[in-house]
């Protein structure tokens, strides 16, 4: 009973048992980050659990196996992790392969319509997938303003006659479509214009309902440890559509520079705590190359 007692005792570990956050400062870190560093924690737990004082150190599939609780909270875990003062809507489009081409001009002439009516979307980027799922387009809008800006964007584009025209044509080039909205994280780095050209990478995780706000935890820690090239661009999760998803948005010189980049985050301390920490509470997880179109603000 004693030796299940033990074990019960290091599954199941509060949220505070997270290492700190050194050198990070932000309403995230203030209300969840823990204080004390792992290595004492997982000292003191293991001593429990083994009737000694004697310090172990813990193994990466240890932390896999860690199960923690969040604390209760009078606030939404969206507001906890972002602000709605502006939302993002994410567009997936499979287009027919043969109508690629005529596609990308319609979708050039519809965000010219959405400036001239001034329906308070802009396009944050826009490209199409190279290597994942073929024939793809994906574009990114933002609402400064938030749902008031969305819901006059969304009663334009439903009633507009030019809009009305541009589906009809549109949907004939389409084998489905999908969206989600969205809010960003507020610890990922201001979204910024690059200087063409890139390759940009869009990886989406699904999580286990529940774990948003130990994601955004470990996250706000695990970005410092991927800005050595500037390769942050944005991050999200969703608001409204598939719930629990998170997208990453990356961008690189080249699928070499890509490679490079990725394997230097493992020599700086810490960035393999973010990942033992982080892989549990996935539950599914897809990576895109993406390309941008000619008329994305990001290149």
């Amino acid at each position: 009973m004693a030796a299940m007692a033990g074990l019960s005792r290091r599954l199941f570990r509060p949220v505070s048992c997270l290492p700190s956050l050194q050198g990070w400062q932000g309403p995230i870190s203030a209300r969840f980050m823990s204080k004390k560093p792992p290595q004492e924690q997982d000292s003191e737990d293991e001593n429990k659990a083994a009737g000694s004082g004697d310090e172990k150190k813990r193994g990466w599939l240890t932390n896999l196996l860690s199960v923690r609780t969040l604390e209760p909270s009078r606030e939404s875990h969206s507001m906890q992790l972002s602000s709605k003062e502006t939302v993002y809507e994410i567009q997936f489009h499979a287009v027919k392969p043969d109508c690629m081409e005529d596609y990308l001009n319609q979708f050039k002439i519809f965000k010219q319509l959405m400036d001239e009516k001034k329906a308070g979307s802009e396009l944050i980027g826009s490209w199409t997938v190279e290597i994942g799922d073929q024939d793809e387009a994906i574009h990114i809008w933002s609402y400064k303003g938030g749902y008031p800006v969305l819901n006059e964007a969304n009663r334009i584009y439903r009633t507009d006659q030019d809009f009305i025209e541009f589906r009809k044509n549109r949907n004939k080039m389409l084998r489905y479509r999908k969206n989600q909205i969205l809010l960003a994280f507020s610890f990922w780095p201001e979204l910024k214009p690059r200087p063409p050209s890139n390759i940009y990478e869009l990886r989406s995780y699904t999580l286990k309902p529940g774990t948003m706000i130990e994601w955004g935890n470990n996250w706000a820690r695990g970005i410092m440890h991927r800005q050595g090239n500037n390769e942050p661009v944005a991050g999200y999760f969703s608001h409204l559509g598939q719930q629990y998803v998170v997208h990453h948005l990356w961008a690189y010189t080249d699928l070499e520079s890509r490679k490079q980049t990725r394997e230097a985050a493992w020599q700086r301390p810490g960035w393999d705590e973010c990942v033992a920490y982080t892989v549990p509470l996935i539950r599914h997880m897809q990576s895109r190359i993406l390309i941008p179109t000619p008329f994305s603000p990001l290149m």
